[in-house]
Protein backbone atom coordinates (compact mmCIF):
# COMPACT_ATOMS: atom_id res chain seq x y z
CA UNK A 1 0.00 0.00 0.00
CA UNK A 2 1.26 3.32 -0.87
CA UNK A 3 2.04 5.45 1.99
CA UNK A 4 0.20 8.76 0.94
CA UNK A 5 -0.22 12.15 2.70
CA UNK A 6 -3.72 12.52 3.91
CA UNK A 7 -6.37 14.80 1.82
CA UNK A 8 -8.62 16.44 3.82
CA UNK A 9 -10.06 17.82 0.57
CA UNK A 10 -12.62 16.81 -1.53
CA UNK A 11 -14.11 14.13 -3.55
CA UNK A 12 -13.03 13.20 -6.95
CA UNK A 13 -14.01 9.85 -8.71
CA UNK A 14 -13.18 8.51 -12.45
CA UNK A 15 -14.13 6.33 -14.99
CA UNK A 16 -13.77 4.70 -18.29
CA UNK A 17 -16.11 2.89 -20.04
CA UNK A 18 -14.47 1.28 -22.90
CA UNK A 19 -17.67 0.41 -24.76
CA UNK A 20 -18.59 3.30 -25.12
CA UNK A 21 -15.08 4.81 -25.53
CA UNK A 22 -15.81 8.03 -22.80
CA UNK A 23 -14.18 9.31 -20.03
CA UNK A 24 -16.31 10.28 -16.85
CA UNK A 25 -14.78 12.38 -13.82
CA UNK A 26 -16.98 13.66 -11.34
CA UNK A 27 -15.89 15.41 -8.26
CA UNK A 28 -18.03 17.45 -4.99
CA UNK A 29 -18.35 20.94 -5.04
CA UNK A 30 -17.61 21.77 -1.41
CA UNK A 31 -14.11 23.77 0.19
CA UNK A 32 -13.23 23.61 3.44
CA UNK A 33 -11.00 25.69 5.53
CA UNK A 34 -9.93 23.67 8.51
CA UNK A 35 -12.83 22.50 9.91
CA UNK A 36 -14.98 25.25 7.81
CA UNK A 37 -17.13 25.19 4.72
CA UNK A 38 -16.50 28.16 3.17
CA UNK A 39 -17.89 27.07 -0.32
CA UNK A 40 -20.60 24.63 -1.77
CA UNK A 41 -19.70 25.16 -5.47
CA UNK A 42 -16.62 24.51 -6.28
CA UNK A 43 -15.11 23.32 -9.84
CA UNK A 44 -12.56 21.03 -9.36
CA UNK A 45 -12.12 19.09 -12.77
CA UNK A 46 -10.65 21.49 -15.94
CA UNK A 47 -10.44 19.66 -19.60
CA UNK A 48 -7.32 20.22 -22.35
CA UNK A 49 -9.06 19.85 -25.67
CA UNK A 50 -12.06 17.80 -25.80
CA UNK A 51 -10.29 15.04 -24.93
CA UNK A 52 -8.44 14.85 -21.50
CA UNK A 53 -9.82 15.14 -18.15
CA UNK A 54 -8.53 16.32 -14.95
CA UNK A 55 -9.85 16.73 -11.45
CA UNK A 56 -7.94 17.68 -8.35
CA UNK A 57 -7.65 17.12 -4.47
CA UNK A 58 -5.53 19.48 -2.24
CA UNK A 59 -4.66 23.18 -2.96
CA UNK A 60 -6.45 24.89 -5.16
CA UNK A 61 -3.31 27.17 -6.50
CA UNK A 62 -1.11 23.87 -6.28
CA UNK A 63 -3.33 22.04 -8.75
CA UNK A 64 -4.00 24.96 -11.08
CA UNK A 65 0.09 25.01 -11.07
CA UNK A 66 -0.20 21.24 -11.81
CA UNK A 67 -2.89 22.23 -14.46
CA UNK A 68 -0.93 24.23 -16.62
CA UNK A 69 2.32 21.95 -16.45
CA UNK A 70 0.08 19.46 -17.81
CA UNK A 71 -1.19 21.06 -19.93
CA UNK A 72 2.02 22.09 -21.42
CA UNK A 73 3.19 18.41 -21.34
CA UNK A 74 0.29 18.08 -23.27
CA UNK A 75 0.90 19.99 -25.83
CA UNK A 76 4.65 18.78 -26.44
CA UNK A 77 3.22 15.55 -26.31
CA UNK A 78 -0.45 15.51 -27.90
CA UNK A 79 -0.75 12.03 -28.93
CA UNK A 80 0.60 10.43 -25.90
CA UNK A 81 -0.95 11.32 -22.74
CA UNK A 82 0.77 8.18 -21.35
CA UNK A 83 4.18 10.10 -22.19
CA UNK A 84 2.95 13.62 -20.96
CA UNK A 85 1.70 12.16 -17.73
CA UNK A 86 5.01 10.85 -16.44
CA UNK A 87 6.76 14.06 -17.78
CA UNK A 88 4.65 15.55 -15.09
CA UNK A 89 5.23 12.83 -12.34
CA UNK A 90 9.55 13.57 -13.21
CA UNK A 91 9.13 17.09 -12.97
CA UNK A 92 6.82 17.27 -10.06
CA UNK A 93 9.00 14.83 -8.47
CA UNK A 94 12.60 16.15 -9.24
CA UNK A 95 11.65 20.53 -9.53
CA UNK A 96 12.55 21.69 -5.95
CA UNK A 97 9.56 24.06 -6.17
CA UNK A 98 6.95 21.84 -7.83
CA UNK A 99 7.44 18.86 -5.35
CA UNK A 100 6.12 21.19 -2.19
CA UNK A 101 2.85 21.22 -4.00
CA UNK A 102 0.26 19.56 -1.72
CA UNK A 103 -2.38 17.94 -4.97
CA UNK A 104 -2.98 14.81 -6.42
CA UNK A 105 -4.67 14.40 -9.59
CA UNK A 106 -6.96 12.34 -11.78
CA UNK A 107 -6.04 11.98 -15.61
CA UNK A 108 -8.56 10.44 -17.73
CA UNK A 109 -8.99 10.25 -21.69
CA UNK A 110 -10.98 7.50 -23.31
CA UNK A 111 -8.18 5.20 -22.89
CA UNK A 112 -5.74 6.26 -19.72
CA UNK A 113 -7.06 6.66 -16.60
CA UNK A 114 -4.69 7.57 -13.87
CA UNK A 115 -3.98 8.81 -10.80
CA UNK A 116 -0.68 11.17 -10.10
CA UNK A 117 0.86 11.94 -6.78
CA UNK A 118 4.18 14.56 -6.15
CA UNK A 119 6.14 11.75 -4.77
CA UNK A 120 6.45 10.28 -8.84
CA UNK A 121 3.76 8.10 -8.00
CA UNK A 122 1.45 7.27 -11.55
CA UNK A 123 -1.06 4.50 -11.04
CA UNK A 124 -3.12 3.53 -13.40
CA UNK A 125 -5.63 1.23 -11.80
CA UNK A 126 -6.69 -2.54 -13.07
CA UNK A 127 -10.52 -1.41 -13.45
CA UNK A 128 -10.40 1.70 -14.74
CA UNK A 129 -11.75 4.12 -12.09
CA UNK A 130 -9.54 6.37 -9.74
CA UNK A 131 -10.50 8.14 -7.15
CA UNK A 132 -8.45 11.32 -5.28
CA UNK A 133 -9.19 13.35 -1.89
CA UNK A 134 -10.72 12.54 1.34
CA UNK A 135 -14.10 10.61 0.00
CA UNK A 136 -11.76 8.79 -2.45
CA UNK A 137 -11.96 5.34 -0.91
CA UNK A 138 -15.87 5.63 0.03
CA UNK A 139 -16.48 6.33 -3.80
CA UNK A 140 -14.37 4.36 -5.20
CA UNK A 141 -15.97 1.11 -3.07
CA UNK A 142 -19.68 2.38 -4.08
CA UNK A 143 -18.16 2.80 -7.81
CA UNK A 144 -16.81 -0.82 -8.03
CA UNK A 145 -20.33 -2.57 -5.91
CA UNK A 146 -22.54 -0.28 -8.91
CA UNK A 147 -19.80 -1.55 -11.47
CA UNK A 148 -20.68 -5.18 -10.64
CA UNK A 149 -24.16 -4.99 -9.57
CA UNK A 150 -25.93 -2.72 -11.39
CA UNK A 151 -26.69 -1.80 -15.04
CA UNK A 152 -25.95 2.29 -14.61
CA UNK A 153 -24.19 4.00 -16.36
CA UNK A 154 -20.67 5.28 -16.04
CA UNK A 155 -21.89 9.10 -15.50
CA UNK A 156 -24.54 7.82 -13.12
CA UNK A 157 -21.95 5.41 -10.99
CA UNK A 158 -20.15 7.95 -10.82
CA UNK A 159 -22.62 10.22 -9.99
CA UNK A 160 -24.03 8.23 -7.23
CA UNK A 161 -21.10 7.08 -6.46
CA UNK A 162 -20.13 10.58 -4.96
CA UNK A 163 -23.50 11.04 -3.55
CA UNK A 164 -22.67 8.04 -1.40
CA UNK A 165 -19.33 9.44 -0.31
CA UNK A 166 -21.13 12.78 0.70
CA UNK A 167 -22.86 11.22 3.19
CA UNK A 168 -20.04 9.58 4.82
CA UNK A 169 -17.00 11.82 4.22
CA UNK A 170 -17.26 15.19 6.25
CA UNK A 171 -15.28 17.11 3.51
CA UNK A 172 -17.76 16.29 0.84
CA UNK A 173 -21.02 17.66 -0.20
CA UNK A 174 -23.61 16.39 -2.82
CA UNK A 175 -22.95 19.40 -5.11
CA UNK A 176 -21.41 17.08 -8.03
CA UNK A 177 -20.17 18.41 -10.79
CA UNK A 178 -19.20 15.74 -14.05
CA UNK A 179 -17.60 16.02 -17.14
CA UNK A 180 -17.40 13.23 -20.29
CA UNK A 181 -15.09 13.11 -23.48
CA UNK A 182 -14.54 10.64 -25.77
Amino acid sequence: MLDLPRVRSTTVLGMLDRKRKIAVIGADGQVTLGDTVVKHTARKIRRIGDRILIGFAGSTADALTLYEKFETKVNEHPANITRAVIELAKEWRMDRALRRLEAFMAILDSGHAFVVSGSGDIIEPDDDIVAIGSGAPYALAAARSLVKHSKLSAREIVEESIRIASEICLYTNAEVHIEEAS
